[in-house]
């Protein structure tokens, strides 16, 4: 029932921004933590950033200073906005969430993944 819904991926230019978009829906009746992931070919996904039901962030050394994480809780939606894009950053995005629904307790979801490929 619960499902995450992932946007904004896509090719863009070295020093180029993106902003990605999750929207969360089913029957939630909480969220907690909300965080971006990420997969590059051959590699082991890793944590980009979170963001707690408080608004406290997070995020890897790699994009410290270059990414942001909000999320507006209205639409039960998390954001990551990137700039300066580095080649390096390209890979499949995920998103997470952990949430609860009326009759069930707190489970992580994750969304269908989103590709971004930072690329001249």
């Amino acid at each position: 029932q619960v499902q995450l819904v992932e946007s904004g991926g896509g090719l863009v230019q070295p020093g180029g921004s993106l902003r990605l978009s999750c929207a969360a829906s089913g029957s939630i009746l909480s969220i907690y933590d909300m965080a971006w992931y990420r997969q590059a070919p051959e590699k082991q996904r890793e944590l980009v950033a979170q963001i707690t039901n408080g608004g406290s962030t997070n995020y890897a050394d790699s994009v410290k200073g270059r990414f942001t994480i909000s999320r507006d809780n209205a639409k039960n939606t998390v954001y990551l906005q990137m700039t300066s894009l580095k080649p390096e950053d390209t890979a499949v995005y995920y998103c997470n969430a952990r949430l609860r629904t009326l009759t069930v307790s707190a489970t992580r979801y994750w969304g269908q993944g989103t590709q971004v490929t930072v690329s001249s």
